[in-house]
């Protein structure tokens, strides 16, 4: 089933997630309904606060990063799912990509990330994992990670790249925008 995607300025996407528990109440069901989700909105991962639920669950599937020329091998086959995960080391030159994010459709601006990341998770039959990330894997996985920390790309932008930004943001929370997936606007 295709959930809605919240929109920037509902308050569950600055929320600090919860941890989960292996009982948390048909995971399987939401799991499969997140990739179906992000798949329809054309995205690379999402996070469950961007589907109203406050809890450190996201999906991401990297592989378009893989396709082309350019394309970086760390992605190849990068389909996971990450419950309950710490970035417990973040290493590496800080390099700066266009970013966008499915909770702020129209806006990608250049974010700044390191290269590397270690991280700690459980996947979907819960057995845990620790990884060492880099390239596209990594960034996608930060940006994920930012949302059930309640950090937004936004957040990383500077003052003034934020008021170039207001009224596009101002229009995305009031629903004044075009967008070819479901969404959940806050003050709509």
């Amino acid at each position: 089933m295709i959930l809605p995607i919240v929109a920037y300025g509902d308050k569950v996407l600055k929320k600090k997630a919860d941890d989960i528990t292996e009982d948390y109440p048909e995971l399987d069901k939401l799991i499969e309904n997140m990739f179906e989700t992000m798949y329809h909105a054309h995205g690379v991962g999402l996070a469950a606060p961007q589907i109203g639920k406050s809890i450190r669950l996201f999906v991401v599937d990297a592989t378009p990063f893989a396709e082309g020329e350019d394309g970086d091998p760390s992605c190849e086959d990068f389909k996971r799912v990450f419950i309950n995960p710490v970035i417990f080391e973040e290493t590496g030159e800080e390099w700066g990509f266009e970013e966008g994010c499915l909770s702020i459709p129209g806006v990608r601006e250049e974010v700044f990330r390191k290269s590397t990341i270690k991280v700690e998770y459980y996947d979907e039959n819960w057995d845990l994992y620790e990884e060492e990330l880099d390239g596209f894997a990594a960034r996608v996985v930060q940006h994920e990670y930012d949302h059930i920390e309640g950090i937004l790309m936004t957040d990383h932008l500077s003052p003034f790249k934020k008021t170039l930004l207001r009224g596009k943001l101002s229009d995305i929370t009031k629903g004044d925008i075009d967008i070819n997936y479901r969404m959940r606007f806050p003050k709509k």
